[in-house]
């Protein structure tokens, strides 16, 4: 079995330091590493057709900025470095899609920054790297 690094990412100082812990694990080890950011998204919406046309393209624009501004630069970096690295954007629940696209590629580690980019979100709704690790079937690595 191939060893696969999952680094859920956004733009906060703690995802940087995720980041390069998650870069030198992949250059020690030689592993492939996958950057995952993800779009808090709910699929749940009562709308009518012209206001889902509007939250589509709503989806579609955040993704592209997601694309150039988080995730590309990540792995443009990680691959300067020599690293086999790709990206990957998902809209949804942070954890659970974290843990989804673990699922998906046969990650062997999850690595998280301990707080993301909403403090004030952290404290009322608690933090997507708790919730990973209570939810997660695979092991999560937390970088504070």
């Amino acid at each position: 079995m191939s060893k696969v690094l999952l680094l859920g990412i956004d733009a906060s100082d703690c995802a940087q330091r995720a980041l390069e812990y998650a870069a030198e694990r992949a250059e020690v080890s030689k592993v492939q590493l996958i950057v995952c950011h993800v779009i808090e998204w709910s699929p749940f919406s009562f709308n009518t057709p012209q206001e889902n046309e509007e939250r589509h393209q709503r989806r579609e624009a955040e993704l592209d900025r997601a694309h150039e501004e988080i995730v590309d630069p990540v792995v443009s970096q990680l691959r300067e470095r020599g690293l086999f690295a790709r990206g990957v954007i998902r809209h949804g629940h942070a954890a659970e899609t974290l843990a989804a696209v673990a699922d998906e590629f046969g990650v062997t580690n999850i690595i998280i920054g301990k707080t993301g980019s909403s403090r004030i979100k952290t404290q009322l709704f608690g933090s997507v790297a708790n919730s990973l690790v209570q939810i997660s079937t695979r092991p999560v690595t937390v970088v504070p």
